[in-house]
């Protein structure tokens, strides 16, 4: 017999088929996913879309109870499991251990000699303003502090893949700011990253492939772009040199528009399926609108989730966020 050995080629991590069920309730529901090596993966979805489930699968914390999970290649085994790094969406933390022998002990728990995490360790304190930090407990820091140190917990072990959980739960924007670079330099080393979260904007500076998934099923799937280019309708930037709610009625009733969202003279028109924006522009000039800016856009990853999982209601029973 042949044993299969796992490629360079293979997705860092594959779902086929995976079905997670919490009695009479289906959290995970024939997932497939496949997330490239090196990529930034955003998986996106409603509360209770079987998120936080997916997560727990991939790592053998659940077992599926059908369907097959790959890492690297094959089977979740401890030997996959110490080259990924896990920040969950419940913290944990020792609360009266300090911050740097907390950070060496997970350190080695995933087998990092002391000598190489020491350095590592004030390196990335410093990145994150936190090197006066050291010798504090758990407990005396802030919910932000303490975030940034699960976050290090995660990644100081230099793992191949970093599952991240909401991990911008928490922190201010200034603390987000840093986080994300953060982020951005581990997708700069090549390290594989599916990050879950609900701040879709965060997600779409970071994230290069998204997965929305709701009621445990998959609705989007594909790199970013992709998956702007095959979303329903087309949106246009809209500038006026005069704005009154008339014109916004006069707009709103031309063929072919949705909705109009307004933000004084900016403005920012859906056009249903096969609608032509240049058909538009046509019936603004007619109309004797003078127009400052005219353009066509890109959807938003929050358009694109609305429209593919805004109205799904939860598909569990409030296990998985």
């Amino acid at each position: 017999m042949t044993l299969e050995r796992p490629s360079a080629h293979d997705p860092a991590i594959e779902l086929r088929g995976v079905l997670k069920t919490f009695e009479r309730t289906v959290a995970v529901d024939g997932l497939d996913i496949r997330v490239p090596r090196g990529a930034t993966y955003g998986l996106l979805g409603p509360n209770g879309s079987g998120k936080t489930t997916t997560i727990r699968l991939i790592l053998g914390i659940l077992a599926p109870d059908r369907g097959e999970i790959r890492v690297f290649g094959g089977a979740v085994t401890p030997a996959s499991l110490d080259r990924i790094g896990y920040l969950p969406e419940e913290r944990g933390l020792y609360r009266r251990m300090k911050v740097r022998r907390l950070l060496l002990f997970f350190a080695e728990l995933k087998g990092m000699e002391p000598a190489r995490a020491r350095p590592l360790i004030e390196e990335w304190l410093a990145r994150l303003g936190m090197s006066d930090r050291g010798q504090a407990r758990i407990d005396e820091l802030s919910k932000g502090m303490q975030q940034k140190i699960q976050f290090l917990a995660a990644i100081l072990h230099e793992p191949d893949l970093v599952i991240l959980d909401e991990p911008f739960a928490g922190l201010d924007p200034i603390n987000q700011e840093i986080l994300k670079t953060a982020i951005g330099e581990l997708r700069s080393a090549g390290r594989t990253v599916l990050l879950s979260t609900h701040q879709l904007e965060l997600a779409e500076r970071l994230c290069d492939h998204v997965c929305i998934i709701a009621r445990g099923r998959k609705v989007v799937d594909g790199p970013i772009v992709d998956v702007r280019r095959f979303t329903s309708g087309t949106r246009v930037a809209l500038a006026l040199e005069t704005w009154s709610p008339e014109t916004g009625a006069k707009l709103a009733a031309m063929p072919g528009v949705l909705d109009v969202a307004e933000n004084g003279r900016e403005l920012e028109v859906a056009l249903g399926q096969g609608a032509d924006p240049q058909a538009l522009l046509v019936e603004l000039v007619q109309a004797g609108a003078r127009i400052q800016r005219f353009e066509r856009i890109e959807p938003s990853l929050r358009q694109i989730f609305l429209e593919r999982a805004g109205d799904t209601g939860p598909a569990t029973d409030g296990r998985d966020a």
